[in-house]
C-alpha cells in the first residue's frame, strides 16, 4: 500500500478545489499553482498516484499512454479557477530528460481564442514558472515533451 504525506495530499485537494497549496502568491499578486511531472504523468490531477512509469525517453510515454491514458483521464481531478492571473510552478520530478509545459485552450475554437502559455527545459529536479492570465473557458495543460495525457482546467468567470 503506497502511503501520502498529509501535505501531498492536502496540496491535491487545495488544487482540486483551485487554490494554490499554501495559498502562495507570486509578484503582482498572481497565485501560484504547483504542479509535478513524474513519468508520462502530472501527479496532482490523477490524486497525487504516481504510477512509477520509468520512461527513459518521450517515445516510452506514447506507449504507456496509449494503454492507460482514458482510464486515468476518467477519474482525473479537473482543476476549476477563477479568471486572473496566475503563475503554473511545473517540477520535473524524476524525469530523465527535459519536460515542458503547454496550457491552451480546448478544442480549435478555444485554442484559437483562448490564452495559451508554454516552454520547455524543464530539467530533473527543476522548477520553471509560466505566467499566464486566464479568461473563462475550458482548458488543457499537458507535457509534449513527456507525452502526457491531456488534463483538464475550467476557467470561470
Amino acid at each position: 500500500m503506497k502511503r501520502y504525506s498529509i501535505g501531498a495530499l492536502a496540496g491535491a485537494a487545495a488544487l482540486a478545489l483551485g487554490l494554490a497549496a499554501g495559498g502562495a502568491q507570486a509578484a503582482g499578486g498572481a497565485k501560484i499553482i504547483e504542479l509535478t511531472q513524474t513519468g508520462c504523468q502530472f501527479l496532482e490531477p490523477e490524486g497525487a498516484l504516481d504510477h512509477g512509469y520509468k520512461p527513459s525517453a518521450k517515445r516510452d510515454c506514447e506507449r504507456i499512454n496509449n494503454k492507460t491514458a482514458d482510464g486515468r483521464l476518467a477519474t482525473a481531478k479537473t482543476i476549476e479557477l477563477a479568471a486572473g492571473s496566475y503563475v503554473f510552478r511545473v517540477t520535473n520530478k524524476n524525469v530523465p530528460y527535459p519536460l515542458g509545459f503547454w496550457l491552451r485552450g480546448d478544442g480549435l475554437i478555444g485554442r484559437a481564442t483562448l490564452p495559451s502559455v508554454s516552454g520547455g527545459g524543464l530539467h530533473t529536479g527543476a522548477s520553471r514558472d509560466y505566467a499566464i492570465t486566464l479568461e473563462p473557458g475550458e482548458y488543457l495543460y499537458s507535457c509534449p515533451l513527456n507525452s502526457t495525457p491531456d488534463y483538464k482546467l475550467v476557467v470561470k468567470g
